[in-house]
């Protein structure tokens, strides 16, 4: 399979499963191109699940969804050393975490103790127990979800573990017509979580799948669109109903998740369109408002709307040949 078929291959595959997100959808695959966990938020039943799973069958990957709660020890997600009297020695078992896809449902419900065993393994891809570094496997990625409804008993996630996350995806409740979708799925296939686990096959191999993200770090970035890229990024510490704006890693996280979305959408190059797609998802789970500005109401990304906005879109020049309106 050429690397331009890999994200038609999935998309095809999932949306077999999943109905509507198709916004959702992309920027998830935008994600797995570039290689950069994912944070899903959204109401129970709109399918955060369902998505990461169709996924990762998608591309034959091993799967591990590991349920947070508040019980949750460092050691029931990286794995311990078991005592062998036999042996005399101590033998290492491997938690759930090693594995291809982890995801990480629920995680504001784990202590902040096992939030931050996924610290190192986010960033890092591999894993410290008893001093031992343990590498994960080489498509190691995250796909996390918490529920913005309800805050009972979480743990809100602090700064440095939502920035490890490249994009936060909002999936809202379905349109009336893609919900009559679903209802009508259920009704005349089944459970698609049933159809996964025992009828889907893989459409993309997991060699099609590296040489797709090799291709997305190809992708050019025009000066233009990187200087945009950057101010973007600096707006947003510059706007004075934020407290916190966005560190150097959104700027990269932009880049990349720029480059894996353009890949997605056919093309080899990056468009300013394709950046300010990805502005909201990347930057606004990295910002925090004013306190000003929270007890006034004001909207996280009404306020970055608002940033962001100020920012002047590149217009295509003579000279560039990558880019074009």
């Amino acid at each position: 399979m050429k690397p331009e078929e890999v994200a038609p291959a999935l998309a095809a595959s999932v949306r077999d499963a999943l109905v509507g997100q198709s916004a959702a959808l992309e920027l998830v695959l935008a994600a797995l191109g570039a290689r950069a966990h994912v944070l899903l938020e959204g109401p129970p039943g709109t399918a955060k699940t369902l998505l990461a799973w169709a996924v990762a069958r998608a591309v034959g990957l091993g799967f591990t969804r590991v349920h947070l709660t508040p019980d949750l020890l460092p050691s029931d997600l990286l794995g311990t050393g078991v005592w062998l009297p036999k042996e005399g020695a101590f033998e290492f078992r491997p938690g759930p975490i090693f594995t291809d896809v982890l995801l990480a449902d629920e995680l504001n419900r784990a202590p902040p103790k096992t939030q931050s065993a996924l610290l190192q393994a986010m960033q890092e891809r591999q894993v410290t127990v008893d001093g031992v570094a343990r590498a994960l496997p080489p498509h190691f990625w995250v796909v996390a979800t918490q529920d913005p409804l309800d805050h009972e008993g979480t743990y809100p996630l602090p700064n440095s573990q939502l920035d490890r996350f490249a994009m936060k995806i909002v999936l809202d409740y379905p349109t009336p017509t893609d919900e009559r979708a679903v209802l009508a799925l259920h009704r005349d296939r089944g459970d698609p979580m049933e159809r996964l686990r025992t009828e889907a096959r893989p459409a993309v191999s997991p060699e099609a799948l590296a040489a797709w993200q090799a291709r997305v770090l190809e992708a050019r970035v025009e000066d233009p669109v990187l200087d945009y890229v950057h101010a973007l990024s600096r707006a947003t510490r510059q706007e004075p109903d934020l407290a916190v704006g966005a560190g150097p890693r959104a700027g990269v996280a932009l880049l990349r998740c720029g480059q894996a979305l353009a890949v997605v959408r056919g093309r080899n190059y990056v468009l300013p369109d394709d950046v300010r797609d990805l502005s909201i998802p990347v930057l606004a789970h990295r910002v925090r408002l004013t306190p000003e500005a929270e007890i006034a109401g004001v909207s996280v990304r009404a306020v970055l709307g608002r940033a962001l906005g100020m920012v002047p879109v590149p217009v295509a020049h003579a000279s560039s040949r990558a880019w074009a309106r």
